[in-house]
């Protein structure tokens, strides 16, 4: 076959179609000519995702969405110009459309959904790449959205791809849709029997333990119910990688089993399942014995931030914080390092360390009865020192969400610690730079430094509208600021 006849072959009309007759070149021509679009519009979406709307600061899914439109919008421009420009007649095109109509209406309506799907996806920006999503029974994180499918990565590593009528037609829960914080609940049930205040103890010295566990909002325990089986508690912890919480809760879990086995408390059921298998041993032989260590409900009464307080009182400071135990020479905040609770220091000692290029100084110390981190909490300051335990030390912990709930419910806490504060005036001075630098501290405030921390702590507590109302608020600095309780340092 020479040259002549190849040309003739391709060049040949096949058919008819309105004006323009159809050979084999003329399709082979207009093939070429969509993929060409088609490969554009697709490097069209990397620059746009890649780079270009980079500069903008917008979200991957942003993003994402406006590279997908704008890839769509350059190919369908596209096709309709190759076809225009190829001869097509439209009206022709029509009446072939019209007849396939039906036949597409009904055998491709899934992929008609889907499409519609998509662009709602796309255009609405609820789910976005790079969410954290709950779809059914597949959690995993939104790796692509595409006008047919969306494709999302499980936490086993693989990909799943959905289809969009899928999920646009069914909840979908988005665990990032403003942040990627969420709360990880872990069920406790007790034995009958068991001491509340200990297993309350005991939750929240494991989530304050964990560092991924938010301060405020601070980790919660509640009683739900005095089951048939025991006593049913569940804690509460928020955390900033909620995509994490298998694991956290895992963790938790370990820490709750250790703590409750040291302090002879046990789980519903578990007593009479060792009966079963040990009939020779009494039940005080199977129970684990509890160390010498007295609880907290007796410790934190005879502190003088807390004399005098009810059952119920007592019951909400033990809800508010945890027991903590560190060895001598634990560094326990560094200096520069943000505050995210209030430390009580029920036995031993905590130097602070003002540390420098050359050499390390300290600059005073908190004892027994004594407590630090209130400033960092209320004036979003750092910590200008680093805080070492210089024997073995228990602390008494509160997170910077229940401290201040507390300092809010109790005007008798809040008054011991603005005397206490005015009383440190070496402590004032340790913060005095950083203070004077964010224009929270002047000449006259040093002066009075009772009225000038009392003044701090009236901000704070009005501007806690979610914690107490605003009403409350006010009544209760009223009663911090009673002739009573305005003694001078």
């Amino acid at each position: 076959m020479n040259v002549d006849q190849l040309q003739r072959l391709f060049t040949a009309p096949l058919f008819p179609l309105g004006r323009q007759n159809l050979s084999l070149l003329w399709i082979l021509e207009v093939l070429l000519l969509l993929l060409a679009v088609s490969l554009a519009a697709r490097w069209l979406k990397r620059l746009l995702a890649g780079r270009v709307l980079h500069w903008f600061a917008l979200s991957e899914g942003r993003r994402e969405a406006l590279a997908t439109l704008a890839s769509l919008a350059l190919a369908a421009l596209g096709y309709v110009v190759v076809a225009q420009g190829m001869g097509l007649d439209f009206g022709a095109l029509a009446v072939i459309f019209g007849a396939l109509g039906v036949g597409v209406g009904f055998g491709l309506q899934e992929l008609t959904r889907n499409l519609s799907s998509g662009l709602t996806l796309l255009m609405e920006g609820k789910l976005k790449v790079g969410d954290l999503i709950e779809f059914g029974s597949t959690g995993g994180f939104i790796r692509e959205i595409s006008i047919r499918s969306t494709v999302i990565r499980t936490f086993q590593g693989a990909e799943i791809v959905v289809p969009n009528s899928a999920i646009t037609s069914g909840p979908v829960k988005n665990l990032s849709y403003f942040s990627r914080d969420g709360r990880v609940d872990v069920a406790v049930t007790v034995a009958h029997g068991s001491d509340a205040l200990a297993v309350t103890e005991v939750l929240l010295e494991a989530a304050l333990a964990e560092p991924t566990v938010l301060p405020d909002p601070p980790p919660k325990v509640l009683l739900h119910g005095l089951g048939e089986r025991g006593l049913q508690f569940e804690l509460w912890v928020w955390t900033s990688a909620i995509h994490a919480g298998v694991s956290l809760r895992s963790s938790l879990n370990y820490a709750i089993d250790h703590g409750l086995r040291e302090r002879g408390i046990d789980l519903a059921g578990t007593l009479q399942q060792i009966q079963l298998l040990s009939p020779g041993r009494s039940a005080e032989q199977q129970a684990p014995m509890a160390p010498d260590r007295p609880p907290l409900r007796g410790a934190l009464p005879d502190h003088p931030c807390f004399n005098g307080l009810d059952p119920r009182g007592l019951r909400e400071l033990v809800g508010s914080g945890a027991r903590r135990s560190v060895p001598a020479g634990t560094v326990l905040i560094r200096q520069g390092e943000a505050g995210r609770a209030f430390h009580l220091v029920l036995s031993g000692a905590v130097d602070a360390i003002h540390e420098t290029e050359r050499v390390s100084r300290r600059l005073f110390t908190f004892a027994a009865g004594e407590f630090f981190g209130e400033l960092p909490l209320l004036l979003q300051v750092p910590y200008p020192t680093t805080m070492i335990a210089t024997q073995d030390t228990t602390l008494f912990v509160v997170p910077s969400g229940s401290f201040r709930s507390l300092l809010a419910s109790r005007p008798e806490f809040a008054d011991t610690v603005a005397r206490e504060v005015a009383r440190r005036n070496d402590v004032l001075s340790s913060y005095e730079g950083c203070l004077r630098q964010r224009g929270l501290l002047d000449d006259a405030d040093l002066s009075h430094p009772l009225q000038w921390f009392r003044e701090k702590l009236r901000r704070v507590l009005t501007g806690q509208s979610s914690v107490v109302p605003a009403g409350q608020a006010a009544a209760r600095i009223e009663q911090i600021e009673t002739p009573q309780s305005r003694v001078d340092p």
